[in-house]
Formats: structure tokens, C-alpha cells, sequence
């Protein structure tokens, strides 16, 4: 079991650090597509989805549907 808390521990340390590359460039870039931003930031996709729901959990994002993508921003 101690394992398992450490695995779930490195991955929520992941999406946290995630979460902060998120909101350090959205702060430098303002809004951008999303897939630019997993692009420029290379971050796994799981993580930089974990990371935007964790940003959007604390409502600290605005989305915008584009013709053919989303965009974010800081709110």
C-alpha cells in the first residue's frame, strides 16, 4: 500500500507542476490555442489535460471555441 501512495503522491506532485507551467505561460503568452500551448510546452497530454482541469477547477482559466480549436487565457 505504501506504494501506491507514493505513486499517486509523484502523480499529483506531475499535475501540479503541470498546473504551474500552465499558468506561467498563459501569464507571458496571454490566450493561445491549447494545442499550442501542449506544443510550446511540451508537456504529456495527460498532464497538460490534468493541469488545465486543475486551473479550471479553480477557476483560473477562460475557454473560447474558435472555428477549428479552444482557446485559454487567465481569467
Amino acid at each position: 500500500m505504501a506504494k501506491t501512495k507514493e505513486f499517486k503522491m509523484g502523480i499529483q506532485e506531475q499535475i501540479i507542476e503541470s498546473a504551474g507551467q500552465i499558468y506561467n505561460y498563459l501569464n507571458a503568452k496571454g490566450e493561445v490555442s491549447i494545442t499550442k500551448m501542449k506544443k510550446d510546452l511540451s508537456l504529456n497530454e495527460n498532464f497538460a489535460e490534468m493541469g488545465l482541469g486543475w486551473l479550471s477547477r479553480e477557476d483560473k482559466l477562460e475557454y473560447t471555441q474558435k472555428a477549428k480549436s479552444v482557446t485559454v487565457k487567465l481569467r
